[in-house]
């Protein structure tokens, strides 16, 4: 993906891998493998997909919870974040091809020179490539004021909510941490923000065991909304929320990105709540992104399989729809025929309009559109 100043976030080949288990028995496990996608200003991106895709994940790896293994994130066009992998293979690379080219240099028997010059070629090579390991490192002690610029809220309004701190501690511990000390100012910032989330002044003093899961999520939000964000990364807000209070929550979140000019990148599984709230939506399966676009398209246009499964899935209030709706499950091989020579990539199917595909699968893609 090309830099674009019209983009506040870009993600650009991002894989996040954990190791699972130990000795023997240890694992990778590819929770998000190679995605990338763009945030534009002002826009809510919606983020979709079955549990366990890898949507929190990315979320998480945006705001610098975790620690990328590959590809780069930025933050109005300066990287924030960046994993080492590809660098780690450099050098282990440059390691073979230094010792193969020796050993050829050995059975010719080249001079000792010639010898001394593959390596100091392959030497500074890998400098080059320890000098950028030490950036990716430098990244994480620094970027703080950046930082302040995204919040997130989390999906669950209670286990992410200190039970020892008061409403208004809660609230306020962004501000100190910024360096806020004048107590009159914070008091003033927490009073005007519970009262744009809906919540009243004098609930400050509770503890968020005093309160509903519906107003427990206001909090959350207030908390995210009072360092003055210009990003804001919703996972799944309203997944623990009981449904006659998903609503208002949702209200709130579109109200909110109107009148604070927030970004949103809002992750959910439920595709009739991220068609209401996003301007694109990108869709993704076992860690990788399979189809992105705008929301009108995507419901007009599904092209991924996948895609296809998840909005059948979707049901409609309408007695004699539901009676016929047919449901299909999304099984890899019995869609697709990847080999060696015919590998998917994401594609540009039509102006705006990504997807995973391999060369065959793009012609009737595109055949599908007209």
């Amino acid at each position: 993906m090309q830099k674009n100043s019209n983009y506040l976030v870009e993600v650009r080949n991002l894989k996040q891998h954990f190791i699972n288990g130990v000795g023997s028995h240890k694992i990778k496990v590819k929770a998000v493998d190679g995605i990338s996608f763009g945030i534009k200003k002002g826009e809510t991106f919606g983020l979709v997909g079955e549990t366990g895709c890898g949507k929190t994940t990315t979320g998480r790896s945006i705001i610098k919870l975790y620690k990328p293994t590959d590809g780069e994130i930025l933050f109005n066009g300066e990287v924030i974040s960046r994993g080492a992998e590809t660098y780690i293979k450099n050098i282990r690379q440059y390691k073979i091809d230094m010792s193969e080219e020796i050993a050829t240099l050995k059975t010719k028997e080249a001079s000792t020179e010639a010898i001394k010059e593959v390596k100091e070629k392959y030497r500074d090579l890998i400098v080059n490539e320890k000098i950028k390991i030490k950036d990716v490192k430098r990244l994480y002690r620094e970027e703080t004021e950046t930082m302040r610029k995204i919040q997130m809220i989390f999906q669950d309004p209670i286990s992410s909510l200190n039970p020892r701190m008061t409403v208004k501690e809660i609230i306020a511990e962004g501000l100190r941490i910024a360096g806020e000390k004048d107590n009159d100012l914070i008091d003033k910032k927490v009073a005007d923000i519970l009262k744009i989330v809906g919540l009243l002044p004098e609930h400050a003093f509770r503890y968020p065991h005093e309160f509903s899961g519906g107003q427990r999520q206001r909090i959350g939000i207030a908390r995210a909304l009072i360092v003055e964000p210009e990003l804001l990364i919703a996972d799944e807000p309203i997944s623990a929320l009981d449904v006659s209070i998903q609503a208002q929550v949702i209200n709130l979140l579109n109200n909110l990105q109107k009148e604070f000019g927030l970004t949103v990148l809002f992750i959910a599984h439920d595709l009739s709540v991220v068609k209401y709230f996003s301007d694109r939506i990108g869709v993704m399966y076992y860690g990788n992104m399979v189809e992105l676009t705008t929301s009108k398209e995507l419901f007009r246009n599904p092209l991924h399989p996948y895609t296809r499964s998840l909005l059948s899935a979707v049901p409609l209030p309408d007695p004699h729809y539901e009676k016929t709706r047919k449901r299909f499950a999304y099984v890899p091989h019995e869609y697709h025929n990847y080999t060696e020579d015919n590998q998917p990539s994401f594609v540009e199917v039509k102006p705006g309009h990504y997807i995973l595909a391999s060369k065959e699968e793009l012609v009737e893609y595109k055949k599908q559109l007209k």
